[in-house]
């Protein structure tokens, strides 16, 4: 069953199961797509080298992406509600904002140090947090313990 909001919640867990898709292309592609995507050159030789570090690291944000996912789409009310459910939308909704608004302190205090993929990535994260936002706020109460619960 789905709930108010829903269509936001799925594109927010459309967006995050993209977003681990992605991460594990870059584990395929290998040091070229560690440079791409902005990983650094610090992983893309450790790559290089063949260390398993990187693969590790990538593998790791891929799957809490991944479980992001399955929260927004928990939230939706495509899977079975998952636990601390409002909770981890919130959280993961704070990430994201926080994540695409980071760039302008440093923009602010050092202009030199953002690269333009650090200004278009925190721009897509941003975006990533906002349609979070409006699904949580949309499904905020039928996201409660108690929704759809009837009293006796």
């Amino acid at each position: 069953m789905t709930r108010k909001g829903a269509h936001w919640l799925i594109c927010g867990g459309v967006l995050s199961m993209l977003a681990a898709l992605m991460h594990i292309g870059v584990i395929i592609g290998g040091p070229e797509w560690y440079r791409f995507f902005g990983a650094g050159e610090a992983m893309a030789r450790a790559d290089e080298r063949g260390e398993v570090y990187p693969a590790i690291a990538t593998t790791g944000i891929a799957l809490v992406l991944m479980i992001w996912g399955a929260y927004a789409f928990s939230g939706a009310g495509l899977i079975r509600r998952l636990p601390l459910l409002r909770t981890a939308l919130v959280m993961i909704t704070a990430i994201y904002l926080i994540r695409g608004l980071m760039v302008i302190p440093i923009w602010v205090a050092k202009p030199h140090l953002v690269t333009e993929f650090d200004v278009w990535s925190s721009a897509i994260v941003f975006v990533y947090g906002a349609v979070h936002l409006v699904g949580l706020w949309r499904a905020w109460n039928a996201l409660s313990n108690n929704a759809g619960r009837h009293k006796v």
